[in-house]
């Protein structure tokens, strides 16, 4: 049983990661979120992008690329407020109103995709992972799998059968919802450490059959469209595919990761 234990915690552990301490900043006068903001309010949206923009190189911040996304989204240039919606969304999938921004700026797109249907559990197990932030997640593994290690002492110390029965139940019930929870941990970092998703940048993009100009044209892309890069061994094109199914190849100075 011991075993079980620091196996388990060592599994556990081995899931958490300390994030980076953020970089100083070296020369210049020292920007602060404030002073975006404030830029913000006055209407000075290039200054403002451009302050939070240096914040972002102290650390990724969901808040930080959605106020991007919202400067460029004022600016009527729907790309770029979609890049950092969807790069916003990616950190805090719960936020309401990242998604919300993230849809309105979608109807402003020319390309209207609708995406291929796939396995119900597929489905429901994304939704599932995008319903909470990674902090999260880790929050309730670790949660879990406290209360898992306190039903097992109520298990091996109870004095009555009921009491053992509750024990055991309750163990393996937080074991399972820990072990989900490092899951969807484990899923949503993957899904940030290893980026797929890109917005088409440019104004339309002609998407080919081979990666050559000589390829044969397939379909037509807009900016604002998001792809997901299948293949990107080559040096300047890359094999896309739409949320419908459709696939091709593309200049990767057409698009932006997100």
């Amino acid at each position: 049983m011991k075993t079980i234990y620091i196996a388990l915690v060592t599994l556990l552990l081995a899931s958490v990661q300390i994030p980076l301490q953020a970089k100083p900043n070296k020369g210049g006068k020292p920007v602060t979120k404030a002073m975006a903001d404030s830029a913000y309010v006055h209407e000075d949206y290039q200054k403002a992008v451009s302050i939070y923009s240096k914040l972002l190189k102290k650390g990724q911040s969901a808040d930080l690329y959605y106020n991007i996304g919202n400067c460029y989204y004022r600016q009527d240039i729907i790309a770029k407020a979609i890049l950092n919606y969807e790069r916003a969304l990616m950190l805090d999938p719960s936020d309401k109103d990242i998604r919300f921004n993230l849809e309105l700026s979608r109807t402003k797109t020319i390309d209207k995709v609708m995406p291929a249907s796939e396995m119900f559990f597929v489905t429901v197990f994304k939704r599932m992972v995008k319903s909470m932030s990674i902090s999260a997640w880790m929050f309730m593994a670790i949660a879990s799998f406290i209360i898992m290690l306190l039903a097992v002492a109520l298990y091996i110390f109870g004095n009555t059968v009921s009491m053992k029965k509750t024990g055991f139940t309750i163990a393996v019930l937080f074991l399972l919802v820990s072990i989900f929870a490092n899951i969807a941990a484990y899923s949503h970092r993957q899904s940030i450490t290893h980026r797929s998703g890109a917005i088409i940048m440019s104004t339309s993009v002609v998407v080919k059959s081979t990666p050559s100009d000589s390829g044969t044209d397939l379909f037509i892309l807009h900016e604002g469209t998001r792809v997901e890069i299948i293949d990107d061994m080559m040096k300047e094109w890359c094999e896309v595919r739409m949320s419908d199914g459709k696939e091709g190849w593309m200049r990767k100075a057409d698009l932006e990761l997100i």
